[in-house]
């Protein structure tokens, strides 16, 4: 149940009644305990011990240590105030080996962390999937791989038969964007692989994981809990009007947005991605049966990640020119079928990721995907900043430009709501400063900073500003 808010002040920008407020992490990011009760290896494990793939050589075998730690951190959320936490399941938790034994201490592991959610009045939001896969599975040709998909689904089910009772949002998948073309195309997160065609095989076999985990899940849980996946939907805008530029910009979107938004929602693939592709693949790994088997358990929330838009132009190449698209640059690509499109730098400011803070992406892809699917609610499952936070000298960790920046987005979620958008609930990214995939330990996310080398926790200014939006359900004004 969402407590009652607190009244605002003057001029603040009042969230409707019941709006969902939250945080999120995820299990490679924060656990930590990488060979403790029964957990066997992920493709992070294999990627960040492999020398030159993560910075500075760190690696998630610590992390922030929640494994041990959980019951403070829960502690931590619940002086936040927040109604809900999306955490992500470790897959190699559950099943660490290829006998497909189901590990029990790892199910415990989760099944203690929702209960102490509940304790504090914090309801759980699972997510299956948030890249880190059984390298047993890498080993097999993971994601390109379709037996993956039903192995997803098996596992799936077996998490939901032990927390379904307790937890009633379940999300399939986090940024398979990520996890394919990230993965398996430019090669900058694990798997580490760059094989083009090898990608979209991915993209479709983690479409078809989705669907599958859904109906496997099904007579595990509550009829009416929620069903949902979590993209990180690019808002891709054309660097001017002309013709080839908004070409460009739709052949971004088709791999970055449709390729999932498709299949999940609709039921098909956009025409234009298998054009786009032909010289690639013929899409034969999309067999029959996989289309209804991917939409025939209906998404009732859809998942929103934002950090920045996306500013494209055509150019003259034999691959996408991607230094300024955000993701790094890998020894491959992660735009098949955008040959010729280059990705163009934006204004400032820009945060220690090198990304513009542009809140006006955020509403505009709102109402992008609330034209589009006007009866689906909305929810902004992660959204936040990386700054260079240091503890001032009177113990307190000031970060004005992370405050500034979820001001702006919350703003702008507020006016998206205002303009018919059917938005439910708000998830900041992230709770805890973490391990950040290839940067390792370099970027600061979280609202909560932490000392890495004593583990402790030291609420920012940006956890006081989000404790005030939750507290009143609104955003204050200077």
């Amino acid at each position: 149940m969402i407590p009652m808010s607190t009244p605002a002040g003057p001029g603040a920008l009042q969230f409707p009644p019941g709006f969902l407020w939250g945080t999120a992490t995820a299990s490679y990011q924060i656990e930590g305990a990488f060979d403790e009760d029964g957990r066997g290896p992920s493709i992070w494990d294999t990627f960040s011990h492999t020398p030159g793939k993560v910075q500075d050589g760190d690696t998630g075998d610590v992390a922030v240590d929640h494994y041990h730690r959980y019951r403070d951190d829960v502690a931590l959320m619940g002086e936040l105030g927040v109604h809900a936490y999306r955490f992500s399941v470790a897959w190699p938790r559950i099943v660490p080996a290829a006998s497909g034994a189901v590990e029990q201490r790892g199910l415990d592991f989760y099944s203690r962390l929702v209960d102490e959610l509940l304790g504090k009045g914090i309801a759980p939001v699972a997510t299956l999937y948030h890249w880190d896969l059984p390298q047993w599975l890498e080993d097999a040709d993971g994601w390109g791989n379709r037996d993956t998909a039903y192995r997803f689904a098996e596992y799936a089910a077996e998490v939901a038969r032990v927390l379904g009772d307790r937890v009633h949002t379940w999300t399939t998948l986090n940024e398979p964007w990520c996890s394919a073309f990230l993965g398996y195309g430019s090669g900058v997160h694990a798997p580490g692989r760059t094989e083009t065609e090898t990608s979209l095989r991915a993209a479709h076999h983690l479409n078809l994981a989705h669907g599958l985990a859904l109906s496997a899940i099904a007579p595990h849980v509550s009829a009416d809990s929620q069903k949902s996946v979590t993209l990180n939907l690019h808002h891709v805008r054309p660097a001017t009007d002309s013709p080839a530029d908004i070409d460009a910009a739709r052949r971004v979107d088709a791999v970055a947005n449709r390729v999932f938004l498709g299949p999940m929602l609709s039921g098909e693939y956009p025409a234009d991605l298998f054009a786009d592709t032909e010289a690639i693949t013929d899409w034969g790994f999309v067999q029959e049966g996989d289309l209804a088997a991917i939409s025939a358990t209906p998404v009732t929330l859809l998942g929103i990640n934002y950090y920045n838009p996306t500013l494209v132009r055509a150019a003259e190449g034999e691959r996408a020119a991607d230094a300024f698209d955000g993701h790094g640059n890998g020894a491959g690509t992660p735009w098949p079928g955008c040959e010729g499109v280059e990705f163009v730098q934006q204004p400032g400011p820009y945060t220690a990721m090198g990304w513009p803070v542009d809140e006006s992406g955020l509403y505009d892809l709102l109402q992008r995907v609330s034209k589009d699917y006007p009866s689906l609610p909305l929810a902004i499952t992660e959204n936040g900043s990386a700054w260079e936070d240091e503890v001032s000298a009177d113990g307190e960790v000031h970060d004005p430009q992370r405050v500034d920046y979820l001001s702006r987005h919350l703003s702008a979620a507020h006016r998206a709501i205002a303009d018919g958008v059917d938005l439910r609930g708000y998830f900041v990214w992230s709770l805890l400063d973490n391990f950040e995939w290839a940067y390792g330990y370099s970027k600061r996310f979280g609202i909560v900073r932490v000392d890495y080398d004593t583990q402790q926790r030291t609420p920012k200014d940006s956890f006081k500003l989000y404790q005030q939006v939750v507290a009143q359900n609104a955003l204050p004004q200077a």
